[in-house]
């Protein structure tokens, strides 16, 4: 179980970050709170379950078969350690969430599966972090592999119910200097993160 703490902790930190930074997900789940219900957001919430499924197991089964390569692995884990920067300077440099939104018909899980199949964010983590954590867990164990992904989604979802509930009760939560130092403290998380990649990528090429 020890050796699975390290795991968990890294899923449940990618979560949160990935459930509260702004983004076209989140952006839906307070505009369906908004126009619509609670129960319209936490719907929507709920979708990174739905959408991620396929391109976990497609990215898994690439990097798999990739795993022999370290020159393949170490271009994955610096193109992982650039895209967490990426993040990190979104979520450190947040201004606020636009809460200008007009009133249209509720299909908020057809507009959630449509928004989160469209957004790049998710195939280039899965590719380029996710996945190859969870290969890298395996190798510890399944328990490491499993904890990882159940704390990393419990996290994503979870965070995102959370605003749809605080949204619900006063929109002004989003414009909170809370929210803003909590999601500059995560890319904070994020670029020590990114530098761990790196030392990986480093390892793989075979310079450290």
């Amino acid at each position: 179980m020890v050796e699975s703490l390290p795991f968990l902790t890294s899923g449940v930190l990618l979560g949160l970050v990935a459930g509260i930074a702004p983004g076209p997900l989140l952006t839906l789940v307070i505009a369906e709170t908004l126009r619509h219900s609670r129960k319209e957001g936490i719907i929507v919430a709920c979708v990174p379950v739905l959408t991620d499924m396929p391109i976990v197991l497609v990215s898994i089964l690439v990097l798999a078969k990739l795993s022999e390569s370290n020159l393949i692995l170490g271009i994955i884990s610096i193109l992982g350690a650039l895209f967490m920067m990426y993040l990190a300077y979104e979520s450190i440099s947040v201004k606020g969430i636009d809460l200008n939104i007009p009133q249209v018909e509720a299909q908020s899980l057809k507009k959630g599966i449509i928004t989160n199949f469209l957004n790049p964010h998710p195939y280039v983590f899965w590719m380029t972090v996710g996945t190859p954590t969870i290969l890298k867990a395996y190798k510890v164990n399944l328990a490491s592999a499993v904890l990882y992904v159940a704390g990393f989604y419990v996290l994503l979802v979870g965070s995102k119910m959370v605003i749809a509930l605080l949204v619900d009760e006063s929109k002004m939560f989003l414009k909170n200097r809370l929210y803003k130092y909590l999601l500059r403290a995560l890319g904070l998380v994020l670029l020590i993160f990114s530098m761990v990649f790196v030392r990986d990528g480093l390892e793989f090429f075979g310079l450290i």
